[in-house]
């Protein structure tokens, strides 16, 4: 089990007191990163054939860790491991994607992968519906963001999270696109993965509007909370546009990105839409290949939301580079600030400054930045920056070594400057001598997008398959999106 403040329930408060299930709420809150900064990048720096065999290893272990974790007649992966944990659905969706790139690779057999891709889609579309406080798995098509590892259910108080819901069904409908043969098991993937998208209630969860609520739970209704800046929600409005069955008028797109001139600007060294934590910049990027395409508000400032991404993952290297505050290791292969885990929630003075730590928040430049680094964020740029990111992990891995890489690949988070703690303070994770903090857990959201952002660095794995998408395609087009490959889908 994890210590009392590194909690399965993911987990510690952050600086406003919320809890972890109210990450989600974040976006809202307007947290991306404002400030601007003078470092500039340096170079990319050539990789070298020991830095591809290390992105190698880390797919083929970060793929491991969904198939051994995962369970296999249900299709539930847990949020985290080996602290004993709920299920995360947004991890299942993650999940869906895996099991396509370790058929592809050779790790499982197609049909091993197709096994355990019908039981998960069979399982969601009988799973309990209903406003129940307990004993459903969902409402209204959505799901809740934790449902227990047994039956299903709803876990505790969480809310029915239209985000979480979302990367669920990203992963049904990647797995509608990519089982395409007349296989009977991958027609009833296809016909699953259709009939859960279809039944949610879109316009339902506008709730009190005039955007896209966060949640929603039987005891207090809709969350006050909605998607209202840029974040990872890009892919949300793009589902629930693109529904064939209940979608929200595409003036509503419109309506959210007005708002983007709240992030827009100058960040350490980079013009783009800035999102503090780098998986706004990712998470939407695992199922839809934005290359080239643009709508409106990105066509009026020449940008593509694929280059928008490398320009935040380059600020981010540059924000390391210039380090501030003066955080250990910290350079231009020692980066990636996310939301993760972190030490706990403590003070302590370190070489006469008093220094702040964190559980699991959401880290960012010029917002929550404790010294907390996660492998993560570098690690699911790839796609973005291919070769600061091969370096940069290659670097991480030669310096640390079996510290931060275990079984499973990068465990989730490290603190170089964390190297002691005074006694009555209690800590997750462990120290390692010599070191710092290392976090002990892998996490179900972390690492669905290293494996997922190397597949598409790879060979397009998802992208393409997410090309043939109807509700992906409907939503692009409906958003206003035109160019590259979108103008060659009928």
């Amino acid at each position: 089990m994890a210590a009392p403040h590194q909690s399965p329930v993911r987990p510690s408060k952050d600086l406003s007191g919320t809890t972890r299930r109210d990450v989600i709420r974040f976006a809202a809150l307007g947290l991306a990163g404002l400030g601007t900064g003078c470092a500039r990048a340096l170079p990319a720096t050539s990789s070298t054939p020991a830095d591809r065999s290390l992105v190698d290893d880390l797919e083929h272990r970060t793929f491991r860790w969904f198939w051994d974790t995962g369970d296999p007649a249900t299709g539930l992966v847990p949020d985290r491991w080996p602290s004993k944990s709920f299920c995360s659905i947004a991890a299942v969706g993650f999940a869906l994607n895996a099991y396509a790139v370790g058929a592809e690779r050779g790790w499982i057999s197609r049909a091993q992968a197709r096994e355990r891709t019908l039981n998960t889609l069979r399982f969601f579309a009988t799973a309990p519906q209903g406003e129940a406080a307990a004993g459903m798995t969902g409402h209204r098509g959505f799901f809740y963001h934790f449902i227990d590892m047994q039956r299903g259910h709803r876990f505790e108080t969480v809310e029915l999270s239209s985000i979480d819901t979302v990367l669920l069904l990203a992963g049904m409908l990647f797995a509608g696109s990519y089982y395409s043969s007349d296989d009977p098991a991958e027609a009833e993937i296809r016909r699953l993965a259709k009939e859960i998208n279809d039944r949610v209630d879109w316009p339902w969860m506008l709730g009190k509007g005039p955007l896209v609520s966060m949640g929603w739970t039987p005891e207090e209704g809709f969350i006050e909370s909605q998607w209202d800046r840029f974040n990872e929600s890009t892919i949300l409005y793009l589902l629930a546009i693109g529904s064939p069955t209940h979608p929200i008028d595409p003036a509503i797109w419109h309506r959210w990105t007005e708002n983007f001139a709240y992030s827009w600007g100058d960040h350490w060294g980079e013009r783009h839409l800035a999102f503090a934590p780098l998986f706004g910049h990712q998470f939407s990027h695992v199922w839809v290949d934005f290359r080239g395409i643009r709508d409106p508000w990105l066509r009026a400032h020449n940008l593509d939301l694929f280059e928008n991404s490398r320009r935040a993952t380059r600020a981010q290297r540059n924000y390391a580079i210039a380090n501030p505050e003066g955080w250990a290791t910290y350079g231009p292969d020692c980066w990636g600030l996310t939301a993760c885990d972190g030490p706990g929630d403590f003070k302590l003075v370190i070489g006469g400054r008093e220094r702040e730590f964190h559980g699991y928040t959401a880290r960012g430049p010029d917002r929550i930045d404790d010294g907390t680094l996660a492998p993560t964020a570098m690690a699911s740029s790839i796609a973005f920056e291919p070769e600061l990111v091969r370096s940069g992990l290659a670097s991480m891995k030669r310096r640390f070594g079996p510290a931060i890489y275990g079984q499973y690949g990068f465990f989730d988070s490290f603190n170089p400057t964390l190297t002691e703690v005074p006694p009555g303070v209690s800590i997750g994770g462990r120290l390692v001598p010599g070191f710092g903090w290392v976090d002990t857990d892998y996490l179900g959201i972390d690492q669905g997008p290293i494996v997922g952002m190397i597949a598409n660095y790879r060979n397009e794995l998802i992208w393409r398959a997410m090309r043939r998408s109807p509700p992906i395609v409907a939503g692009l087009k409906r958003a206003g999106f035109t160019g590259g490959w979108l103008d060659r889908v009928p």
